[in-house]
């Protein structure tokens, strides 16, 4: 018997998918990105303390960064999901990994949300890893909003940045509002919309909102209070912006054309209000999504939803998989019963979470935008869909080729079930790939991976997570290709001296090479031989 469709209120929908605000933060490591995103917290009302970070309802501690090794090394690793509501809108903000070796990770999530944060260092500008994402989100069209960082440190020309972003980005910049002063006389924002000068002041290690102070730009102390000469270059910078006469379009952001940029300085909270605000009233709604039966949209009453990330161990305590839905249309309901695409059969979610970095609660209903935490007992891959009603399926997500491997060593072969269980359920989160090589007798496994420091990411979670002490060693290959070809001329393929071939854990053949000049030479003495950069 068919499930009948949930039917919801159509403007009860509506309302909901409009207030709706899914987006993720992108930089290069060491911008502010996990700084930035504390304080947006904070001033969305969602903790009462930065630095800490307390949730404000139980006063657990829950930060971005809630893996030991993210703490250790003060980098971003997995992507984290926050949700929580601000000023009537609901907010769904994916922190993701900004270091250069978790970009696989990174673009999933970006595949999920409506727009993007891009936070640059004001003396770097444009940084390798940002030019990456930012060219990910340029996919897609996604619309991005840039806050320059770190306006408290000496920095470059504020005009000599929004030049770099139109010249190495290829996307307009439109200043929403302009730095007084720059390093340690940084004072605040002229807001160049509501022709406001905000003054800021510094807290106790920036853990409050700053007060500030509204002015005028002729009124006559204003001089006094930010200094002659920081005072006159504002105003002569202001007048040579007027005319200048670059002007911000709504519809040129939402088709990513144009970048609105603010200058700030997330560590003191100078200019975090101003910036908040406008992210709420210029991130676009949920909008559709194409599937295999077109565009689904987000006010569909059939329920949709993708799943883009696999996590194991959020508790360690309890060991558990959860699997990250982004809900595309519909209403979601918890112990509802859905339709699995790939599995082809109906599946009931018994265990639905939302989540605060770590803390997670229960959820009753989500809405398109909402980021869902499902209990995972095997069931779900990354790109796999869900639905009720008409049967659908989502474009797949895809993956980058791995660039990187080593051998896997086991250290203690009595934790035999443990290091398999574990190389599993960590490969299912879709930051490495194992390979086994078909021509060994031994049975350790290939890692493979975007990334180099993932190595030491599985390394550091076996033994925290599964209590696994492992090794690895590097090997000397550049790059994967799965094979297609007729199994029974396998034997008559020409293979260069210093290739080897794998399996993977679905049995499909995969060779791997030292450089892009040995799978030109495979090619060129194969005639007929396909080797594909993704399995």
């Amino acid at each position: 018997m068919t499930q009948p469709t949930i039917k919801v209120n159509d403007d009860e929908l509506e309302y909901e998918v409009a207030r709706r605000r899914t987006f993720a933060i992108i930089s290069h490591p060491d911008a502010g990105k996990t700084t930035l995103t504390e304080k947006l917290l904070l001033y969305a009302g969602a903790v009462e303390l930065a630095g800490s970070v307390r949730a404000r309802k139980n006063q657990h501690h829950a930060t971005a960064d809630w893996m030991e090794m993210e703490q250790q090394r003060g980098i971003s690793i997995t992507t984290a999901a926050l949700q929580f509501d601000c000023r009537g809108y609901r907010i769904n903000l994916l922190d993701t990994p900004g270091h250069q070796d978790f970009s696989e990770d990174t673009y999933r999530t970006l595949m999920v949300t409506d727009s993007a944060v891009m936070v640059l260092d004001s003396a770097k500008g444009i940084e390798p890893q940002t030019r990456k994402l930012f060219q990910v989100c340029r996919l897609r069209r996604t619309p991005i909003l840039t806050f320059i960082n770190k306006l408290d440190r000496p920095g470059r020309e504020p005009l000599a940045l929004l030049d770099e972003i139109e010249q190495e980005l290829g996307i307009g910049s439109v200043p929403m509002n302009w730095p007084i002063g720059n390093g340690p006389s940084f004072k605040g924002v002229y807001d160049l919309a509501k022709q406001q000068v905000l003054l800021f002041e510094r807290t106790h290690h920036g853990q409050h909102r700053a007060p500030v102070q509204v002015h005028d730009l002729y009124d006559p102390q204003l001089a006094i209070l930010v200094g002659q000469d920081e005072y006159q270059q504002l105003v002569d910078e202001i007048e040579l912006l007027a005319a200048a006469g670059s002007s911000f379009s709504e519809e040129a952001f939402l088709t990513g054309n144009i970048t609105p940029v603010f200058f700030g300085s997330a560590i003191n909270n100078f200019g975090l209000e101003p910036f908040l605000q406008t992210l709420l009233d210029l991130a676009p709604a949920p909008g559709p999504r194409m599937s295999s039966d077109g565009l689904i949209e987000p006010t569909s009453p059939g329920f949709t939803g993708q799943i883009f990330k696999i996590q194991a161990n959020m508790d360690p305590q309890h060991r558990d998989r959860v699997a990250f839905l982004r809900v595309c249309s519909g209403r979601f309901e918890k112990d509802m019963q859905l339709y699995h695409s790939r599995l082809k059969r109906k599946v009931r979610i018994t265990r639905a979470y939302r989540f605060f970095a770590r803390e997670r609660e229960i959820v009753e209903e989500a809405y398109p935008g909402d980021v869902v935490g499902l209990a995972n007992p095997g069931l779900f891959n990354i790109g796999d869909t869900l639905c009720d009603g008409k049967v659908i399926r989502f474009e797949d997500i895809p993956r980058f080729t791995p660039e990187h491997f080593c051998l896997l060593h086991n250290r203690h072969i009595a934790k035999y079930k443990q290091f398999n269980k574990g190389i599993e359920q960590l490969e299912e989160e879709g930051a490495t790939q194992v390979l086994y090589f078909t021509d060994s007798l031994r049975k350790e496994p290939v890692l493979a991976a975007v990334g180099e420091l993932q190595f030491d990411v599985v390394v550091a979670r076996l033994n925290s997570e599964y209590g696994v002490d492992v090794s690895t060693e590097r090997l000397p290959f550049t790059c994967a290709r799965w094979v297609e070809c007729n199994l029974e001329k396998l034997s008559d393929i020409i293979w260069p001296s210093r290739s080897k071939l794998a399996r993977d854990r679905e049995g499909r053949l995969v060779a791997l090479f030292s450089s892009d000049w040995e799978v030109n030479f495979c090619l060129e003495k194969n005639p007929g031989l396909i080797l594909k950069e993704l399995g």
